[in-house]
């Protein structure tokens, strides 16, 4: 039973017992707040006392040292042996990759590979973990590859390096040798070539042969030619024929092989830095050289080569050639025992090439690529005059008035020639597969005019071609006005008789 203490005292009890528990819940709170101060507290003694340890520095993992614990580091410029703490993982000391090094110059962590460096260019592996680096004055080095790049990297690379340790880290996305050339083949095949049969028939004998029936060359022992040049005024299709010998190989090779295709541009190789010419010249055939690796045919195509492999001692570019050309033929000697590198040079001036290129075993066969006659004209016109267009007349009568206009007389130039006798050309002197292609494309403008403004819907007409021609004879690049002898000789093409002064009359 309640006891009279218990009814007079019980809710001030009560009200003790709640507000001690209130107290109780309280003082557990500040226990908890206290607890995390300190431990905040600690943290930033911890912080300020790091802050007064030696700074950390940096180095490059080489190898595991001979004992355990212990691993080869280039660090401060000089390769040392150091202590590796065991809290570092083991199977992440990858050589080169980079590690910080704590108190006592012990290695305390793994960093990953060195984001920054010197930018080279390899020239060729060595094994399977070196390789042979150029920077851009074209001093060699030989470097160790890290682990990703063994796999990946290969002549003409742009790498990243550490060059006081000695390693290349990283494969840039620059390379040098694909600014240079393309490795695709060309879309183009002979059938797209018009006029020129007799010459595609030559490139067939000498260059398709030798791959298509190696046995019988090697049965008559006679070697491949290492090279051919194709020669003449431009715009004549020397360029498209170097494209069709390429897509032609790949389709003989079968099996799935593929010819390769390196398009250098002589212009886009020269480089004022002294030996860069040379070392891109090395490049272009190391990758040559890769690619051939595989049995399959590639094409090293040097356009406009006149640009930089001129005679010796002519005085021009600074006399560059003196180590350009050299450079040239020891690499197109070097390629005897590569029997499926092949070389073709095209060039407008052929006369300042220098002989030494031009002799056997080397670009031993040469093609010259005229002008088109009439009936060649006619020829090439049938590739760009099809009846996938809309045509108002039969496709045999347009094409017999785009080549009648382009033949029809009409003087351009007057020539004075070094025994003082004249020449009179005309506009169809300058005729070339590029002029013919530029004057239909010119007569398909028209005719979309015409249909536009409603004036015809028929299609293309003859009088769209005579009027295309007259404006590509107007406004052709391929014959600017100038009197400058020399040009006029690249432009015409012409051999013998040199040309002293030129007028323009057209």
């Amino acid at each position: 039973m309640p006891t009279v203490h218990d009814d007079a005292f019980g809710p001030e009890l009560r009200d003790l017992q709640r507000k001690n528990r209130e107290l109780s819940s309280r003082n557990e709170k500040l226990a908890e707040l206290l607890k995390t101060s300190r431990d905040k507290l600690n943290d930033l003694y911890a912080k300020v006392e790091e802050l007064g340890e030696p700074a950390s520095t940096y180095g490059i993992f080489l190898a595991p040292a001979a004992r355990s614990g212990e691993a080869e580091v280039h660090t401060s410029g000089r390769r040392m042996r150091l202590k590796v703490s065991p809290l570092v993982d083991p199977s992440e000391l990858v050589p080169g990759t980079m590690v910080r090094l704590g108190e006592g110059t012990i290695v305390v962590e793994t960093c990953g590979f060195d984001p920054t460096g010197q930018l080279v260019t390899m020239i060729e592996r060595v094994g399977d973990d070196r390789a042979i680096v150029a920077d851009q004055h074209g001093a060699e080095s030989l470097v160790l590859l890290a682990e990703p790049l063994r796999a990946a990297a290969r002549a003409g690379d742009t790498v990243l390096v550490n060059a006081s340790a000695g390693y290349a880290f990283e494969r840039i996305a620059k390379t040098e040798v694909n600014q240079l050339s393309l490795d695709e083949v060309p879309d183009v095949t002979y059938a797209d070539i018009g006029g020129l049969s007799s010459q595609i028939e030559t490139i067939k004998d000498s260059v398709e042969l030798p791959f298509s029936h190696p046995e019988l060359y090697q049965a008559y022992d006679l070697r491949p030619p290492k090279g051919l040049l194709l020669y003449g005024p431009p715009g004549c299709g020397k360029t498209l024929i170097a494209k069709a010998v390429a897509n032609s190989l790949s389709q003989r090779i079968g099996d799935g092989g593929q010819a390769h295709f390196i398009n250098v541009k002589g212009p886009e190789l020269l480089n004022k830095f002294v030996g860069e010419t040379e070392r891109r010249i090395r490049l272009i055939f190391e990758r040559a050289r890769e690619l051939a690796a595989s049995g399959n045919p590639v094409i090293v195509f040097f356009d406009e080569m006149e640009s930089i492999f001129r005679t010796r001692g002519s005085g021009v570019s600074s006399d560059m050639e003196t180590t350009v050309v050299p450079q040239l033929l020891t690499e197109i000697d070097g390629v005897e025992d590569i029997a499926n590198v092949i070389v073709i040079g095209a060039t407008n001036r052929e006369e300042l090439i220098d002989p030494a290129i031009l002799r056997p075993g080397r670009l031993d066969i040469k093609i010259r690529v005229s002008r088109p006659n009439r009936d060649e004209a006619k020829d090439i016109l049938t590739r760009y005059i099809t009846s996938a267009v809309p045509l108002a007349a039969p496709r045999e009568v347009l094409i017999d008035a785009a080549a009648d206009a382009m033949f029809a007389p009409r003087p351009f130039v007057r020539l004075e020639l070094v025994d003082g006798a004249e020449e009179v050309l005309h506009y169809s002197d300058f005729v070339s597969g590029a002029m013919i292609a530029n004057v239909v494309d010119r007569a398909k403008k028209l005719a979309i005019k015409d249909h536009l403004s409603g004036v015809s819907t028929a299609g293309l007409t003859e009088e769209h071609l005579r009027q295309a021609v007259r404006a590509e004879q107007d406004e052709s690049e391929d014959m600017p006005n100038t009197a400058n002898p020399d040009e006029w000789a690249r432009i015409t093409g012409r051999h013998g008789k040199r040309v002293v002064a030129a007028e323009v009359i057209g």
